[in-house]
């Protein structure tokens, strides 16, 4: 987004009052200097470019067993041409922003205290340093493979957490000054195919090893990035299965928002160093929404028909999202991405393969 000015570049964070540490509000995403205020009209082209994308992806996901989120993808990035007309601008930018910060607030209606209890404490533990240890590795091999370490920041956080709705967020945080648009619908494209791999392979590599019901759904809930697709391979191993793949993945779904508050804290830090003003602090208002949910669903005894509607709103509101930001990437700048730039993305899935094993193989 940072190419061209008059088809959407990023503002610089100088034109605000105060140093970013990280986009946490996704300043750096939306269009270049925008009007004062929008009317609704403004938004219509951009938002039903990015319905209608989103409604074939929909049925093509449905029709042919395909990842949902890859069709997204695919789609967004083939109409990617619609972002150059300048009438499309705002409702990109409403899809990819708002959209996705509401969507990542109703992901809490799948969340409450006592799956964290069901879960039980050397299970919680493990899975806690499975996600900080493969964002630690992912991020510290950044530098074999001559890549930033933001790129590897997203790409391990993506794939320790939830796949694209973590990735999402975590671009959010990151901002395109640090990761630009293509390299980011890369880490997207990325995930979301080693995540249709991993539920394709991970299953059968467990029947292979001999894994106990209980060892193969912690395995593929804590190693598969989708929450769809984590559930799925659990359940094509056993039920029983399922039901811990099920748990295991939807913990780490809870794991989210405070990843998400630590990661805002390390770019803090890095961006102030000796002789840097101090930055303030402030948590975004979708990770407290998050929190707040989450707590709502733990202790209120909300109908089954709210909750599940919640999520099938935020996963809607989620693949918008991902359809806009695909639409707003320059595909040239994709495709001139080489090989190294998938280094992360491979180095994350193997890492959290492989510990992900060997905490299921101590349980």
């Amino acid at each position: 987004m940072c190419e061209a000015k008059p088809q959407g570049a990023a503002v610089k964070a100088s034109d605000y009052d105060w140093p970013m540490a990280a986009d946490l509000y996704g300043e750096m995403q939306l269009e270049a200097n925008p009007p004062a205020k929008h009317r609704p009209r403004d938004y219509l082209h951009g938002v039903l470019v990015t319905a209608i994308a989103a409604l074939a992806a929909a049925w093509l996901a449905d029709h042919y067993a395909a990842p949902l989120v890859l069709m997204g993808l695919l789609i967004g990035l083939a109409l990617s041409f619609l972002s150059q007309d300048r009438r499309t601008h705002a409702g990109l930018d409403l899809m990819s922003q708002t959209a996705l910060r509401v969507g990542i607030v109703l992901v809490g209606a799948r969340i409450t205290a006592e799956q964290l209890v069901d879960l039980g404490p050397l299970p919680f533990a493990l899975l806690v340093l499975i996600m900080i240890a493969v964002i630690a590795v992912t991020v510290a091999s950044a530098g074999l493979f001559r890549q930033d370490r933001h790129a590897a920041l997203l790409a391990g956080g993506a794939t320790a957490i939830c796949g694209a709705s973590a990735a999402l967020a975590l671009y959010s945080l990151i901002g395109d000054k640090r990761v630009d648009q293509a390299r980011f619908t890369l880490t997207l494209v990325g995930i979301t195919v080693a995540s249709a791999l991993a539920m394709t392979l991970y299953p059968v590599l467990a029947a292979q090893l001999g894994l106990t019901d209980a060892q193969a759904g912690f395995l593929i809930g804590a190693s598969i990035h989708d929450v769809a697709q984590a559930i799925g391979g659990g359940f094509s191993f056993s039920a029983p299965a399922g039901e811990v793949a099920t748990i295991v993945k939807l913990t780490r779904v809870a794991l989210l928002a405070p990843m998400l508050m630590l990661v805002g804290l390390w770019l803090a830090k890095g961006e102030g160093g000796a002789g840097k003003t101090r930055i303030p602090l402030r948590l975004p208002w979708f990770i407290i929404g998050f929190l707040a949910v989450a707590a709502i669903n733990s202790f209120v005894a909300i109908p089954a028909p709210v909750t599940d509607g919640a999520a099938k709103v935020a996963q809607a509101l989620l693949l918008l999202a991902i359809v806009a930001t695909a639409m707003k990437a320059r595909l040239h700048l994709l495709l001139d991405q080489g090989w190294r730039s998938f280094a992360p993305i491979i180095v994350a899935t193997v890492t959290s393969f492989l510990l992900s094993l060997g905490a299921a193989l101590l349980l």
